[in-house]
């Protein structure tokens, strides 16, 4: 368990370093509970997977995703698998994200109230 843990662990500071664009305008948006008051952390291990952004206290899970995600049966089963686990799952695409941050965060805002 511990070396499956340590290679979460090293995969999710290996993508922090490596962020899109729009994961970064995102973070900017999340990071010193700058939303709401509500901490989130980035690049996250939740069982098998890395998330890209989630609050754990509401658990909320935000993926920001590319066009290879598009119709992507492993996204269907991750998704249920954060599911089944308590998570609510949010998608956003790069694009929503890098034209459309007001919206993309009323939406967030929304989840969290829920």
């Amino acid at each position: 368990m511990r070396g499956t843990l340590s290679r979460a662990i090293s995969r999710a500071r290996n993508l922090r370093q490596n962020s899109t664009d729009a994961e970064i305008k995102l973070w900017l948006e999340l990071r010193d509970r700058r939303l709401g008051g509500v901490k989130f952390v980035r690049q996250f291990p939740v069982g098998p997977y890395v998330v890209d952004f989630v609050c754990r206290d509401k658990k909320l899970v935000i993926e920001v995703d590319g066009g290879q995600h598009a119709e992507n049966a492993k996204d269907r089963v991750r998704d249920s698998f954060l599911m089944n686990e308590g998570y609510k799952v949010l998608r956003f695409w790069n694009h929503d994200i890098l034209t459309n941050m007001d919206g993309v965060l009323e939406t967030i805002s929304a989840a969290l109230s829920e």
